[in-house]
């Protein structure tokens, strides 16, 4: 490094490296420049003083000086290698690697880029270059235990467990009796608890029960030894050892759910599916009835039997387990028992069991068969979770009433509010769902999650201005949307995008799905720094654990609903561009007013020409002592017009999509969305992959249904093949077709009338026959119209004076109205449907129901002037909108002191 210059300039390359490395980059760039004076074209001099201006974000500067060092010494590693760093530095890793191989070209055995190369392999999960290169680090240096523990973590990322085992054993061979010192305990105990964890990975049971006893002295993490123990003797078929150790281990933690499965595993009782025989229940029944006694005030051994047991067990189980949190007022007692409303009859026991709870608190202030006096309190928890309940069953109306009388019981308890605002969100009045929100939010102004979910009903309601205020209440000072962004807020990405949606805005709606995208790059590139720190740390299992994350990191929700919604959006941009509707609204205007549009949007492009301009004046003053720049650049873009601007929408669209058919296959609205996009690009075969994809993961779903028969209709309308490709593609139809069940020897029309004999009580399957039949045959409009208005919504449960619930939902009955407004083009029906539909939602603002917050005596209407945007005025903080007199409890409160 800097050996062909003099003596006196060697030094001050030397120093520029040493101010790189801490951070002073004015002096070092000061040092090149010295050099520079005398030795202009010096490749490794231009190439570092261009690696300090990357750090100091003049990035331009830095790759044209870099770019120019290569060129002038081709073959210093050390100009090669500060390339790649600064590709690093841009996330350019596959650049960054052949930057690096060709400085290894040159300095073959040089530990600082071999180091450098690995990191990159890792990150981009070049296993076979990785296991190589940790090798090579491996043979340079023998002596460094990070470069054994390296070389083991690359075999068994590479899928070679045994030789990643054998590799440790060989470096444990190099070790001394006495080791490790005190002071390496840890790091030794996670490299043994990491050999086990290989052998057991590999299957080796034996070996590696046997490893684990025999370092016991060495394994000061005793916790994980007993998991890893009890685990090991289980899978090798010690069943009363296992339990033994499972047993100790509930002594230790009587809530952890992972020690209970263990111990059902050790007596053959445990089901991935959660079902038992009624013999298995009798013994899981036994075991916790003993476990119960044992571990008296743990919830987890009460908690599970209720997920297994049936009919009077259940009903005797669950009401000894709701009785004492009831009686406390425990808030998530609900979410805590939400899952079992998957279960068949558990619904109806737990109704009647919390209904007869309530009676008997009223009649006599005891739950049935006590004498113990309750507290008043008890009441209002009851009502609470009826509430909650009758939601979840879709008895709104029932519903509202317990929550209401549970509001006057108490009216200071923030739970209620936002327990009412969800049930007013699912009963279609958003408004007053974010007016309650509010209301909730208003009685504890600390209070984060309250905020959150105050927000999330503001932006479902497209109160978006709002929001936003509501929002940045709990964010730094200074840019607090930013902020918002820094934290990575994906769910008010996600809802702020979904209200922009809705509203017809596509480009700030894909700024904020896109920016879900990035946060998820951005966790993706997080894993960078632990390449090397996790080796140095020993941190190995979570380490891999880490790894293996990352690898299923774009199958998570967040990310599914933001590509899900990008591609909707791309779809929508591809079918209305946008220049053309602003030509039609340009055309449609009288020249005066052509000018004043013209001159407005040339103001606009200045005063955005000034803004950018301050913004690198801003940046360029904003510099620390360092030389590194601390201003933020501002977003040149914050209402993403240049993301709708996009040429090829389908494009952007099919790169999202190949992430999601590479994460998320087994979703239906992946191959919906495969079909649409590639039926708009025509490339039918792929379009008929995911009709094929959604006809296995579900057959019977109505959207797979509309899109083989829109499918199979598109392809027999297209014109003769003239083309190889054209025929070649016509004869893989053919060949396909016999093997769709549902169109065998059947044509389109009797395939749709199928489907609607196997779904004649279904109303979303009703409407999807209708829509093929419209498209199919569009003489016959009227027919499938009398057949959606024909549909009759059932009582599929009666609660008598509790009210009832039918088998329509909300959400489909907007769906068809939808249907009938922009497919069918019928506004009569339209109407008629909404008129129908008011009655079943009397809530539901898109209805317009009669107890709906759009009603003008409505509560919500009259507090809520909404503005032009959808928008509502922003109160002073501490002051509700609402004038019901709720919170008139307040001004009589006094604090004791």
């Amino acid at each position: 490094m800097g050996a062909s210059l003099p003596p006196k300039e060697a030094n001050l390359f030397k120093l520029i490296v040493k101010s790189y490395e801490t951070k002073q980059y004015k002096k070092g760039l000061k040092a090149a420049d010295a050099i520079l004076k005398k030795f202009p074209s010096h490749g490794e001099t231009l190439s570092m003083k261009g690696l300090t201006l990357n750090c100091m974000d003049r990035k331009t500067e830095a790759y044209e000086l870099v770019r120019l060092g290569v060129k002038n010494d081709i073959k210093s590693h050390v100009c090669w290698h500060v390339l790649g760093l600064l590709y690093r530095s841009d996330r350019e890793y596959r650049e960054a690697i052949k930057c690096y191989r060709n400085a290894l070209r040159i300095d073959p055995d040089n530990l600082e880029i071999l180091r450098d190369l690995s990191l990159l392999q890792a990150q981009m999960r070049d296993l076979s270059g990785f296991v190589e290169t940790r090798q090579q680090l491996l043979t340079l240096k023998p002596n460094h235990r990070m470069n054994w523990i390296g070389f083991a973590v690359s075999q068994h990322l590479n899928a070679n467990a045994s030789k990643a085992v054998e590799i440790l054993e060989a470096f444990e061979g190099t070790l001394e009796d006495d080791y490790p010192p005190e002071n390496e305990l840890c790091e030794h105990t996670e490299m043994i608890l990491y050999k086990v964890s290989l052998l057991e990975e590999s299957g080796a049971f034996d070996k590696a029960l046997e490893e684990l006893h025999k370092k016991e002295p060495k394994i000061v993490d005793k916790l994980s030894y007993k998991e890893l123990e009890a685990s090991l003797l289980s899978k090798l078929g010690r069943p009363a050892e296992a339990n033994r150790l499972y047993r100790v281990l509930l002594s230790m933690n009587p809530d952890n759910y992972r020690y209970y499965e263990g111990l059902q595993k050790c007596f053959g009782l445990y089901s991935e599916s959660g079902q038992y025989s009624s013999d298995k229940i009798e013994k899981l029944n036994a075991l916790y009835q003993s476990l119960s006694e044992e571990y008296t005030r743990s919830s987890a051994v009460k908690r599970i039997p209720l997920d297994f047991l049936q009919d009077e067990r259940f009903k005797e189980a669950v009401a000894k387990y709701i009785k004492p949190l009831l009686t406390k007022g425990v808030p998530s007692l609900f979410s805590d028992l939400s899952s079992l409303y998957d279960h068949p009859g558990k619904p109806d026991i737990l109704e009647q069991l919390v209904v007869e709870m309530e009676h008997s608190i009223r009649n006599t202030g005891s739950y049935p068969g006590s004498d113990v006096k309750e507290p008043p309190s008890t009441l209002l928890w009851i009502l609470f979770f009826l509430a909650q309940h009758y939601d979840k069953r879709g008895q709104y109306d029932v519903a509202l009433g317990k929550i209401d009388e549970a509001i006057a019981h108490t009216p200071t308890v923030i739970d209620l509010y936002s327990v009412k605002s969800r049930i007013m969100k699912h009963a279609g009045d958003l408004t007053a769902a974010a007016a309650l929100a509010d209301e909730a939010r208003c009685m504890d102004l600390a209070d984060r999650y309250i905020n959150s979910e105050c927000v999330k009903r503001m932006l479902q309601a497209d109160q978006v201005t709002l929001a936003e205020k509501t929002a940045v209440l709990f964010t730094k000072e200074g840019d607090q949307l930013n902020n918002l962004h820094d934290m990575q807020c994906m769910w008010y990405d996600l809802a702020s995008g979904d209200s922009y949606f809705r509203q017809g805005d596509l480009g700030r709606a894909l700024k904020r799905f896109l920016a879900v995208e990035k946060h998820y790059s951005d966790i993706s590139e997080d894993q960078f720094d632990f390449h090397s720190y996790c080796l140095r740390k020993m941190t190995l299992r979570s380490y891999v654990d880490m790894l293996k994350f990352q690898d299923r990191l774009h199958s998570f929700p967040y990310f599914h609903k933001a590509a899900i919604r990008a591609i909707r959006c791309y779809l929508k941009l591809h079918d209305s561009p946008k220049s053309s509707a602003e030509e039609d609204e340009m055309s449609k205007l009288a020249p005066a007013q052509k000018k004043k549009m013209k001159k407005q949007k040339k103001a606009e492009a200045r005063a955005k020409k000034e803004a950018e301009t301050k913004s690198e004046e801003s940046t360029a003053s904003g510099v620390s002592k360092s030389g590194k720049r601390n201003v933020k650049p501002v977003d040149p873009d914050p209402h993403g017009q240049k993301l709708i601007q996009v040429e090829e929408p389908m494009a952007e669209a099919s790169k999202y999509l190949r992430l999601l058919q590479k994460h998320s296959p087994n979703s239906l609205e992946t191959h919906l969305l495969s079909f649409e996009v590639n039926m708009r690009k025509e490339k039918f075969l792929l379009a008929f992959q995911a009709v094929k994809q959604l006809l296995k993961l579900d057959a019977e779903n109505p959207d797979s249904h509309r899109s083989l028969v829109k499918f199979f209709l598109k392809i027999g309308s297209t014109n003769a093949p003239t083309t190889e490709a054209e025929k070649l593609r016509c004869s893989v139809l053919e060949a396909e077709r016999p093997s769709i069940s549902q169109l065998q020897n059947k044509s389109l029309v009797d395939a749709n009338k199928e489907f609607l004999s196997r779904h004649e009580d279904s109303l979303v399957h009703r409407a999807a026959y209708a829509e093929m039949l419209y498209l199919v045959d569009p003489s016959k409009k009227t027919e499938a119209i009398k057949l959606i208005e024909d549909s009759t919504n059932k009582v599929f449960q009666t609660n008598g004076a509790l009210g009832v619930a039918r088998e329509w939902k909300l959400k489909d009955c907007i769906a068809v109205h939808k249907l009938l407004e922009t497919v069918f083009l019928d506004s009569e029906a339209a109407s008629r449907w909404k008129s129908r539909c008011a009655e079943y939602f009397p809530c539901s603002t898109h209805f317009e129901g009669k107890r709906s917050s759009v009603m003008p005596d409505s509560v919500y209407n009259s507090s809520r002037k909404s503005n032009v945007n959808g928008d509502t005025p922003n109160l002073p903080m501490g002051q509700t909108e609402l004038n019901d007199g709720q919170l008139e409890a307040f001004k009589s409160l006094a604090v004791s002191t």
